[in-house]
């Protein structure tokens, strides 16, 4: 009888995973330009809100364009520490203006915000081997938003097998067809390449991408809070694909790439080739804002459960 409770609790735990829905593109905090609503003012007063009536349980977050990501990641996180078990941060580098410091924003971000990505846009730079190394050292995956240029995929994927690596919009925000192409023929030819569906216009460029690609390498996006997230959800429901399949692309795919990241952990040169077991707890203490520099610890299970 106790076998058949613990079967029956675990395969209801596995349908829950299974029911998880993350939105793995959204942008929140205040940015210092202010010359365009990207690095003003990412507000997610309204984008929560429409995220929980769709149905969306948990949401990748990172800053609006900044000249200080160091600043903005700081922000970000105590964004994040408001509600634990609903956001992930993810740090935003640049890989120019934060040359030489890189692997010390990100052991931060990782150890003790819990963030678990690298943000990287390619409007500001593209990554470099300073952001592809400490992305290999602590396993995160770098979300890089290529801006169109979707040829230099090729570089960095290539030169780190080891790093997946993320491309939004399916490779252009702006809609631009041939860099979509491009994109999907990446996703069919490297494994360690993924691309998001935030902002794709052009609906039959998704539909390509999961039947020549396969679902396992597309993630549901919203680029959030500027777009809907019930639109662009509503999207992945339009393709009609099996219920597997389905989830794999609005959660389980993300969750996959995430769950690896050395959240907690202080790695450093002397032991940055160990494999860790991703096995921390929770304290109650991280759940406010004055927490963000108490040691970070995850367990697996807040991510992998929409709550």
């Amino acid at each position: 009888r106790a076998f058949r409770q613990t079967f029956i609790i675990g395969k209801l735990y596995h349908v829950r995973w299974l029911m998880t829905i993350v939105d793995c593109h959204c942008h929140a905090g205040k940015g210092d330009l202010m010359t365009h609503p990207a690095n003003t003012d990412a507000p997610l007063g309204a984008y929560l809100r429409r995220a929980r009536v769709a149905g969306i349980h948990k949401t990748i977050l990172f800053p609006a364009f900044h000249t200080d990501y160091a600043q903005a990641n700081r922000e970000l996180a105590r964004i994040v520490a408001r509600a634990p078990n609903r956001l992930i941060g993810f740090a935003f580098i640049h890989a120019s203006r934060d040359t030489g410091r890189i692997l010390q924003m990100i052991r931060i971000a990782v150890t003790r915000w819990r963030f678990r990505g690298i943000k990287v846009h390619g409007f500001e730079s593209m990554p470099n081997r300073e952001i592809c190394e400490a992305a290999r050292r602590f396993r995160l995956p770098i979300l890089i938003d290529v801006g169109g240029q979707t040829q230099v995929t090729e570089m960095f994927a290539c030169q780190y097998p080891d790093v997946n690596f993320i491309i939004p919009h399916l490779g252009s925000f702006a809609g631009d067809w041939k860099a979509h192409q491009q994109v999907v023929d990446q996703l069919v030819r490297l494994p360690n390449v993924y691309a998001d569906t935030s902002s794709v216009r052009h609906f039959d460029y998704i539909v390509q991408a999961v039947k020549r690609a396969g679902a396992h390498k597309i993630l549901f996006g919203s680029d959030g809070p500027w777009l809907h997230p019930g639109n662009e959800l509503h999207k992945i429901r339009l393709l009609g694909l099996p219920p597997e399949k389905e989830a794999l692309i609005l959660g389980q795919n993300v969750l996959r790439l995430i769950r690896h990241a050395r959240v907690g952990q202080k790695v450093g040169r002397e032991n940055s080739d160990a494999i860790p077991r991703d096995t921390f707890h929770i304290h109650k203490t991280d759940r406010h804002p004055k927490s963000l520099h108490a040691p970070a610890r995850v367990d697996w299970r807040d991510l992998a459960v929409g709550r």
